[in-house]
């Protein structure tokens, strides 16, 4: 079976990216064929300064290899460096109705947010078609709020289908319903354009200063909690087995409970939780020009995928003469 999922470098990566789709992603090279990119292409939708994204590209790299990701166990690769994902995407807009784009719950939102409008932000699922159909993927781990573009793939993917037969394997999720949305420090999904995240690899002193700005209710110490619908609790509980998510609840339920000391100790959970992994993470940022050698090998590899499927796209479509 075919995985496939990208993670994008428009900023620092934090735990709801490693709780939504790294953590997975790093399971998968073991029992699966495991293509996984850094979809920098994706971040030009809101990422405007060039030289951050570079940076931003060898970071995220740094951060997957140091938690664990095996690049003889898998196909890793920048998007950027594959031309093919330009070219298919181009392919498939001609696929791609105006209806369906307009329906995308995701550009509706970040629109909502004060994003500028830009034909890059409105034709984003096209590009995550390619990105997915290229390589023909059987199964693609995503979040909850990322369902819906899925299912645009496989609308794209059926249209191109119905005129030209069949060619694309129809790619089915992957969604964790447990971890279907991390809740960020203000309770909205964690998300870096929203300014709520925790990053995975910050100094301890910045990591403490983020947790104990989570957002909690306004109850006393001598109030009863709801660990359900609190932010600090479904954080926590990401760290923890169920024993432990237990005994928290339960102190929850009783008086006496204080935030401050929830977060306190949530703080020291997340710090232990990566201390494992931060030494390899700064052995790799210390070698960018090794990041850059395995990031090539990896494009290498996904170019010779990508050249299969596009050789037979370009038949069909008319393109090789």
């Amino acid at each position: 079976m075919r995985v496939l999922s990208g993670i994008q470098p428009s900023g620092k990566l934090h735990i709801g990216n490693y709780f939504g789709m790294m953590r997975s992603m790093i399971k998968w090279q073991k029992q699966s064929e495991l293509f996984c990119f850094i979809v920098n292409l994706h971040a030009l939708t809101s990422l405007s300064d060039g030289e951050t994204l570079a940076r931003n590209t060898l970071e995220a790299a740094a951060d997957f290899l140091a938690l664990g990701l095996d690049p003889e166990l898998s196909i890793f690769w920048v998007q950027g460096d594959v031309a093919a994902h330009a070219e298919l995407t181009w392919i498939l807009h001609n696929h791609a109705s105006m209806g369906l784009l307009e329906r995308s719950h995701s550009y509706k939102d970040k629109i909502a947010r004060g994003q500028t409008p830009h034909h890059g932000l409105f034709s984003y699922p096209v590009l995550m078609a390619a990105d997915i159909l290229l390589y023909q993927a059987d199964l693609v781990p995503v979040g909850k709020d990322q369902k819906q573009h899925l299912e645009i793939t496989r609308d794209i993917a059926a249209a191109f289908n119905n005129v030209y037969g069949p060619t694309f394997t129809m790619p089915e999720p992957a969604i964790n319903e447990n971890l279907a949305t991390i809740p960020g420090s203000d309770g909205q999904k964690m998300s870096k354009s929203y300014g709520n995240a925790i990053e995975i690899f910050q100094p301890q002193k910045e990591l403490r200063k983020v947790v104990m700005k989570i957002v909690t209710d306004g109850r006393s110490v001598e109030d009863v909690k709801d660990p359900d619908n609190c932010n600090l609790f479904n954080i926590y509980r990401l760290f923890v087995d169920a024993e432990k998510e237990g005994e928290l609840r339960e102190r929850y339920l009783r008086p006496g409970l204080q935030y401050g000391e929830v977060k306190k100790e949530l703080a020291d959970i997340i710090w232990n939780y990566f201390e494992p992994y931060r030494e390899r993470r700064e052995s790799f940022s210390a070698r960018p020009d090794d990041l850059r050698d395995i990031l090539q090998k990896g494009a290498q590899k996904a170019r010779a995928v990508a050249a299969e499927t596009m050789d037979k796209v370009r038949d069909k479509v008319g393109l090789n003469y």
